[in-house]
């Protein structure tokens, strides 16, 4: 796919547009551009995917009954151990022959899911993506260095896609190969770098290590997402690499990173509402709750033709607000997400996010920001740990200094958890570091939970 050349429009953020036509449409326009596509959508999964037509059915709902943007909640949700079951080509809505693409999960946690891609859909996708690099400050002609996976997982791709329809020079490093990945970026020079943002602290560290600091390489921007993380890693990542690092969000059964991105306003992650209907419901009711209310995310696709999904239940948790932000785009922005209404921790009753504990470790002097969650039972009862890695100077204390410290950090997250956490230090650089998502929680008593 060549690359068409952009004359970007400058936002009041210091970003750009890519599309300022639809990015800066008013909120009675997006409505009804959203409610004419939510229509084409569900007319398009109705007679050609069976899964939909028999949850329509047991609704006693059709296409034509939607006629306000209200009417979505008569829609069936959709939830992932429906892709699963569906596994591996029975959600798609075309046949193979219009096929262009398919990615997948890994399936670490269950049966892969796989997502479906028109040559369409994949410009859809270089579209989506490619405004997150121009809000981004990222310009036609700049270098992207792109660290994310390429493969089945949709983060390389889904990046590369964008940084072509913007008219970037990609350095397709994908994940892994340290060494190699800091020779590039001290040689060639990208602006932006992409990768999740505990790869960033890692290459922060490493290039603290080697005596480079953040002023002798080039970046001016990250685009981190793929897993949780707390505007206190933010500073770290930034602090370490020179860099202003914003959030992208995106998930495989929407078709990967991009459905929203932070513009350099910082105020939120865009959703492409042109592209994406966005809710957000009472994870225990179901029941749609007001902008600005905590609650689960909720998406429909509205452009994808191989692969529609209506009300899909993201299991993330997190609030809308459609206010317009100081860069100028009127598309709602979610906040980041707290944690998962699905995997959460509950331990003796209580509900434990590891972006809790994050935020409470990254702002603790002499600690590093690499830690684990470690959940077992102890007879009928769970017992939760801590693993904390510690800088040298904290372990170059004296025993009663250390234990002191470790009590400390102990009462900083009981304060904020409400239940005892068991502390662990550990001398720097022995909790593994990850060249994808970090596994932050080891959950024993039901296996290990992946980048959780």
């Amino acid at each position: 796919m060549s690359a068409t050349p952009q004359i970007l429009t400058p936002d009041g953020a210091g970003g750009s547009f890519l599309q300022p036509e639809l990015e800066t449409m008013s909120q009675a326009e997006i409505r009804e551009l959203q409610l004419q596509r939510l229509v084409e959508a569900c007319e398009r999964v109705y007679p050609k995917v069976p899964f939909y037509r028999r949850k329509f059915d047991e609704l006693g709902v059709k296409p034509s009954d939607i006629q306000s943007l209200e009417d979505i909640v008569k829609l069936p949700f959709t939830v992932k151990p429906d892709l699963r079951d569906n596994y591996p080509f029975d959600m798609f809505a075309l046949p193979m022959d219009q096929i262009e693409r398919v990615q997948s999960t890994s399936g670490t946690t269950g049966a892969p899911t796989t997502v479906a891609y028109t040559h369409q859909d994949v410009q859809y996708w270089g579209e989506c993506t490619g405004r997150g690099l121009a809000m981004a400050g990222v310009k036609p002609g700049e270098i992207l260095q792109n660290s994310y996976g390429y493969g089945l997982f949709t983060g390389g791709p889904g990046l590369d896609y964008g940084a072509v329809r913007l008219g970037c020079v990609v350095i397709p490093m994908s994940g892994g190969n340290t060494d190699r990945q800091i020779r590039m970026m001290q040689d060639l020079k990208p602006v932006a770098l992409s990768c999740t943002p505990s790869y960033a602290l890692h290459l922060a560290e490493v290039f603290r290590d080697r005596g480079v600091a953040p002023s002798d390489i080039s970046l001016r921007v990250g685009i981190h997402g793929a897993e949780p993380w707390s505007n206190e890693m933010r500073a770290q990542v930034e602090a370490g690499l020179g860099e202003t690092a914003l959030d992208i969000y995106g998930l495989t059964e929407m078709g990967g990173p991009g459905v929203s991105v932070e513009c350099l306003a910082k105020g939120g992650m865009h959703v492409n509402e042109d592209h994406y209907l966005a809710e957000i419901i009472d994870p225990e009711t179901l029941q749609p709750l007001p902008d600005g209310q905590l609650g689960e995310l909720v998406f429909t696709t509205l452009r994808r033709q191989a692969q529609p999904l209506i009300r899909y239940r993201t299991r993330d948790l997190c609030s809308l607000t459609r206010e317009t932000c100081a860069c100028g785009r009127t598309f709602a922005r979610m906040s980041k997400p707290i944690g998962r209404s699905d995997d959460m921790l509950i331990i003796r009753g209580v509900n434990v996010f590891p972006s809790q504990v994050e935020e409470v470790l990254v702002t603790i002097p002499g600690i590093e920001p690499h830690y684990q969650i470690v959940v077992d039972r102890v007879g009928y009862l769970d017992v939760m740990e801590v693993w904390v890695e510690v800088g040298e100077s904290i372990f170059a204390e004296t025993m009663g200094d250390l234990e002191r410290f470790q009590k400390m950090v102990q009462a900083k997250l009981y304060g904020v958890l409400n239940i005892k956490a068991v502390v662990k230090l550990k001398e720097p650089k022995t909790i593994t570091r990850s060249e994808g998502k970090a596994v932050r929680v080891v959950d024993k008593r039901k296996g290990m939970l992946p980048g959780s």
